[in-house]
């Protein structure tokens, strides 16, 4: 078992969030996490990670073991053991992750020397390969250029790329996807899934778009209003869902997947 969440909380005041979280993820599996806006899925990615807002807390029983670790025991000093190395993560906001005044080549190159312990050829080498790995075209060029000379959906993918560089046993992506067109999606999932065969990667993926979660979890995880309502295995629970919940995210999804076909196929006409 590499992590283990039981009884996942978090506060503000006197109000609860997030309650009685529970999860369990092994090396090489995918566990997906769906709910609508404000559930509580994002607020759980970083409870994991120990980068709550300031405001918010843990409940006194949240447990959160690591390959064994009590990750809610490390000070600060001990997070950098596993943040950026062993735990990759990518959030929602890619401009807001990265240093407007430094390109983005060096901010990823920066982290393949400290975290990686690569030298400085051999660092931007592998940043222009990995720029490659995401599907950007001339990643030489990408590599000199700023945060502000990129799309949003540019800069995800520069986002993704830092959070693999060192190889993490476990990647925590919150809509990691989401501004990446059909094909590139296509591209990056196919590298996380060549990752994990080829390293036992583990990924927690939160994600509104239910057909990547059908198609990359192994099991999925449904939350509303801070609580879990449904897990089960993705086929099992997108296909015979038993939450009143769980049949109302699938229905709107399909609704909006024929909206957004005919919508499509009218401005082809």
């Amino acid at each position: 078992m590499l992590l283990r969440v039981r009884d996942l909380s978090v506060h503000t005041g006197d109000t609860t969030l997030v309650s009685g979280v529970d999860l369990r993820l092994d090396r090489g599996a995918t566990l997906g996490v769906v709910g609508e806006s404000g559930s509580g899925k994002s607020l759980t990615c970083r409870s994991i990670l120990g980068i709550l807002p300031p405001g918010l807390r843990n409940g006194d029983g949240t447990v959160v073991e690591f390959d064994g670790t009590d990750l809610r025991g490390l000070d600060e000093r001990g997070w950098r053991e596993y943040r950026g190395t062993r735990i990759g993560a990518v959030f929602q906001d890619p401009a807001s992750y990265l240093n407007p005044s430094i390109g983005v080549g060096a901010q990823l190159a920066e982290v393949l020397r400290v975290r990686v312990g690569l030298g400085r050829r051999a660092a931007r080498d592998r940043a222009v390969e990995l720029l490659a790995d995401m599907g950007l075209r001339d990643p030489a060029r990408v590599y000199r250029q700023y945060p502000f000379e990129l799309s949003g959906g540019m800069l995800q993918r520069v986002l993704i790329a830092v959070a693999i560089s060192a190889e993490p046993d476990l990647l925590i992506a919150d809509e990691a996807t989401t501004a990446l067109d059909v094909t590139v999606q296509a591209e990056v999932l196919d590298l996380l899934a060549d990752l994990r065969d080829r390293t036992g990667l583990a990924l927690l993926l939160v994600s509104h778009d239910l057909a990547v979660v059908a198609q990359v979890c192994d099991e999925v995880i449904v939350m509303r209003d801070g609580a879990v309502v449904e897990r089960g295995r993705a086929g099992d629970v997108l296909a015979a869902p038993s939450h009143p919940y769980t049949r109302s995210l699938i229905d709107a999804h399909t609704r909006y997947g024929i909206e957004k076909f005919r919508l499509e196929e009218a401005q082809r006409g």
